[in-house]
């Protein structure tokens, strides 16, 4: 993994781009961001950071759709970042992508799969592939609806303006604001907080929520239920319950 470094600490895994000056994706970043997640996947690890600098990531490489256009590509990349991205939204374990700089195209897409974005007081984010001439490739269209609206991702579809941090956590796009020189801090406190925590019914809650969003009511209630006797099951629940008697801090082995 080349250009992304990947670092372990209580139980807390941090994933930083690391192609200057801006996290340009390519296949090469976005193949090392699939490794890193993989790893994540594994082993000890109870919740992730994704994160970069000075920038979270300002795009795809554009250079690669020209070498698409001329023949010498094969055009893939959005399909590549796609499968990365449901791959971060997938992972049964709290993720907080930490975003300063910019978080543009499919930077924005790649944050939109971690569950939770914090943003930097000098973040910028958006959907500029209209001014390219093209549409978002890799969940734009189909996330930033989710989190924002109908009507305010169209216009940002459409427009391709860059967001403030205020704005994105107002829209529901970001869930805090944090100064950027406390971003790193603040990420880290609350994965801890989460890598602490019952990670067998964070995954629970996750699926549960998937699985019924935009289904009938009957569906998502199924969803529930059926993850609901899943976690009961768990050592988790046990020590959740045990501790709430005794009126004890529960230490949670994320089993």
């Amino acid at each position: 993994m080349d250009l992304v470094n990947y670092i372990v600490s209580d139980s807390v895994a941090t994933i930083t781009l690391n192609r200057p000056p801006v996290n340009a994706l390519n296949a090469e970043l976005i193949s090392d961001i699939g490794a890193a997640l993989s790893e994540a996947e594994a082993g000890e690890v109870r919740a992730v950071i994704v994160t970069g600098r000075p920038h979270f990531a300002a795009g795809a490489d554009i250079t690669a759709f020209q070498e698409a256009f001329d023949g010498d590509g094969d055009g893939d990349l959005a399909a590549s970042l796609a499968a990365v991205v449901a791959q971060l939204q997938s992972l049964e374990k709290p993720t907080l992508a930490a975003v300063r700089g910019f978080a543009l195209g499919g930077g924005l897409e790649l944050a939109m799969g971690a569950d939770f974005r914090y943003l930097a007081d000098d973040a910028r984010v958006g959907q500029p592939e209209i001014l390219l001439g093209i549409i978002p490739g890799a969940g734009g269209t189909q996330r930033l609806p989710r989190l924002v609206g109908y009507q305010r991702a169209l216009e940002m579809c459409l427009s391709g303006r860059q967001v403030d941090a205020e704005e994105a956590v107002g829209i529901g796009l970001g869930d805090r604001v944090v100064a950027a020189a406390d971003l790193d801090d603040v990420a880290m406190a609350d994965a801890i907080r989460y890598a602490a925590g019952p990670t067998a019914a964070y995954a629970a809650a996750k699926r549960a929520i998937a699985g019924g969003w935009g289904a009938p009511i009957a569906r998502g209630l199924e969803a529930e239920a059926e993850e609901f006797r899943r976690v009961f099951a768990t050592e988790d629940a046990r020590v959740g319950v045990a501790a709430f008697l005794s009126k004890e801090k529960p230490e949670f082995e994320g089993r």
